[in-house]
């Protein structure tokens, strides 16, 4: 599940008109990484919302600027896997 969120998520900023080439997992999400402002923060956690069905609280933004690549796509998988598992 990891996998398909951080190809998901490469492919978005892509879309988004970010250079994805020297991405990796090690990549923050703000300042010093790819970049995003708040605004492009926010159209790609509701990309990953409407995508996989998880949910970002409104005072997460900050966080999620600090994050990594690898950090953002292990925690929507882990929600991802524990939605599912609520589910059933």
């Amino acid at each position: 599940m990891r996998d398909e969120v951080r190809t998901f998520v490469i492919e978005q900023l892509e879309d988004m008109n970010y250079d994805v080439e020297e991405i990796d997992d090690t990549t923050t999400l703000g300042p010093s990484g790819v970049d995003l402002e708040s605004l492009a923060l926010a159209d790609l956690a509701v990309r990953v919302e409407d995508r996989y069905g998880v949910k970002f609280a409104d005072d997460e933004s900050e966080k999620l600027a600090l994050m990594t690549v690898g950090e953002f796509t292990t925690m929507v998988a882990d929600r991802v896997a524990g939605s599912t598992s609520d589910n059933r």
